[in-house]
């Protein structure tokens, strides 16, 4: 899906801004039709945004249900005769819109786009009403998932099993755009090398009936001069000298694809950067353009007071300029996908990016964060998470792949976020899933996060994938003040996982630290605990080639469904949320700036 563009032949409007909003838990509009008219009761609301956080009531916050948003746009005179769209970034978990009395779209899936051709529904030259209906709601068949309670007293609570608030909303922004008629649909580049030469091969897909116009795509540089150009619907460009896309020098250049009548005028055009680089998996070894590569950074969220996970373009440069500052060179877009303008971004910045989906919650013996004891529960089971759920999980990895396809930054698919990887259920549920994103994407390698619940012996898809990405706590939830022992237990494990000869990425490490509380014999929650902490694990990765990268979790502290684990939220980050240095970021930053 190609994103809305200024150019020749497009235009694009943000509809961000103050919208109306209603909270409806009992579903009323629905019933009553709130779409067809000015939404009665509503108060103002800011897109993009997580409204959860924006009006001091615990029945905002907590809303389980409906939540309604309306604007106006006036769409101008000239676009009469355009094709106009109307995309929504993300609406969280799910939605239904409406331009004036029409419906126009429905979406299942809270972090990624969707759109609709509403040309026929807009009305030119005046206002029109665009209404959506956003719904938080997190079952057995959606993706991440959950169960709703109903109390005796009749409110309904929503549970989950992932370890952030279920911030809900518009958070992203929401756009009307133009193409003509005949237009093109979607770009696809991958990215080659032979020796000193850059080899982009591409595919540009256009609306039917366009097979009688003819499509011409160049290639410029950074300074904008033409390198390469060509004709046809796919093709190859070379660029002799190529300078490649490479972590820390993240340069682009920009093929640009123009559909053309049979008399040679221009009928439609689009700009796609591109980044040549290659990615690959050989042993133990990841490499990006054929060189090692090691992974430095940290596991994130879209997370922030207030505007909760609304993506905020002031927020994102402050992070990634932090990013810089520790010597990071990556992050994992932990547990879903991020907005796409932090994907541009850091394919800008030279950023590497581990993409993950939504699935994030397939382990029912993990709640919250916290490892369960007891008996073992079945996750994957017709009655929990079953065929609908594999259903809506190919969903969203396709839409992810359609989405990120072509981002240097991103080098690596990760399905899931510690599911159960134990009993014999989940090879059959995520084998389909691994097939399913190398078919869409042969191009990067494929994996999944495995949380210490199943040893390297006990795991029944590890061989599914390609790279082990592996969640590690001990020191913390196992073994919390015997740090000796967390070395020893850390080194032990990691070394059986190299036996499967494949690169090993600790995608989450660490410990709740409290910032500000200190003491002089480092304890549990102390700023001096997360140091030493940090400091065991890095010396055993340093011990174990396999290893080839370390992502601390977490970039910031951020916030969490309620509870007695979690005092304000989740307490691992290396900054505070706002933002403010803990004492293990100038650690990090000492060990990941130092030179080699």
């Amino acid at each position: 899906m190609l994103r809305p563009q200024d150019g020749p032949t497009r235009e694009q409007r943000s509809l961000g801004g103050l919208w109306r909003f209603r909270l409806d838990a009992e579903g009323a509009g629905r019933v009553e039709g709130w779409w067809r008219e000015p939404l009665a009761g509503a108060a103002d609301i800011p897109v993009p945004a997580s409204y959860n956080d924006i009006f001091p009531e615990s029945a905002v916050r907590d809303h389980v249900g409906d939540a309604w948003y309306q604007t106006s746009v006036w769409v101008p005179d000239r676009w009469a005769g355009e094709r106009i769209v109307l995309r929504f970034d993300a609406a969280t978990h799910r939605a239904t819109a409406w331009v004036n009395d029409t419906e126009v779209a429905r979406h299942e899936g809270g972090y990624t786009p969707f759109e609709a051709d509403v040309t026929a529904h807009l009305r030119p030259g005046t206002e029109n009403r665009v209404t959506v209906v956003v719904n938080n709601e997190l079952t057995w068949e959606s993706i991440p998932p959950g169960r709703i309670e109903e109390r005796a007293d009749g409110r309904r609570v929503q549970r989950y099993f992932h370890d952030f608030f279920n911030y809900a909303g518009l958070n992203r922004p929401v756009w009307l755009y133009t193409t003509p008629p005949a237009h093109i649909t979607d770009i696809t580049v991958t990215t080659s090398f032979e020796d000193t030469t850059g080899v982009i091969a591409y595919r540009v897909d256009s609306t039917e009936g366009s097979q009688s116009r003819s499509i011409r795509v160049s290639l410029r540089d950074a300074s904008g001069a033409q390198v390469s150009a060509t004709t046809g619907a796919a093709g190859t460009l070379r660029v002799p000298d190529v300078h490649p896309w490479a972590p820390g020098d993240g340069y682009l250049y920009e093929l640009e694809a123009t559909l053309l009548d049979a008399s040679g005028e221009l009928v439609d055009s689009y700009r796609q950067p591109v980044g040549v680089r290659t990615v690959e998996v050989r042993g133990k070894e990841f490499l990006i353009n054929g060189t090692p590569f090691y992974f430095k950074g940290f596991g994130k969220h879209e997370d922030a007071a207030v505007r909760g996970r609304g993506h905020d373009d002031v927020l994102m440069v402050h992070d990634f300029a932090l990013l810089e500052w520790t010597g990071a060179n990556s992050f994992r877009t932990s547990h879903y996908p991020y907005a796409e303008e932090v994907l541009d971004y850091a394919d800008r910045q030279g950023v590497v990016v581990i993409d993950e989906t939504a699935a994030v919650g397939l382990n029912l013996n993990i709640g919250g964060g916290i490892f369960k004891s007891g008996s073992p529960v079945s996750t994957f089971s017709p009655d929990t998470v079953g065929e609908s759920a594999q259903r809506t999980h190919l969903q969203a990895l396709r839409e992810l792949v359609a989405r990120d396809k072509n981002h240097p930054s991103v080098v690596l698919w990760s399905v899931a976020n510690e599911p159960d990887n134990v009993q014999p259920e989940a090879r059959d549920y995520f084998a389909p899933l691994a097939r399913e994103v190398r078919r869409l994407d042969p191009t990067r390698p494929v994996a999944y996060v495995n949380a210490l619940m199943g040893s390297p012996d006990q795991c029944v898809v590890t061989d599914l994938f390609d790279v082990v990405l592996l969640n590690r706590y001990y020191g913390w939830y196992f073994g919390a003040d015997d740090l000796e022992a967390a070395e020893t237990d850390l080194e032990a494990e990691l070394r059986q996982w190299a036996e499967h000869d494949k690169p090993i990425v600790i995608t989450e490490y660490g410990a709740d630290t409290y910032s500000g509380l200190h003491s002089v014999v480092p304890g549990p929650w102390t700023e001096e605990y997360q140091i030493k902490l940090l400091d065991l694990y890095h010396r055993v990765f340093d011990r174990v080639d396999a290893v080839v990268g370390e992502q601390i979790w977490n970039f910031a502290d951020f916030a969490t469904a309620p509870g007695v684990f979690r005092v304000d939220g989740n307490k691992k980050g290396v900054f505070t949320r706002e933002r403010r240095p803990k004492g293990a970021a100038f650690t990090l930053r000492t060990r990941w700036r130092k030179t080699d």
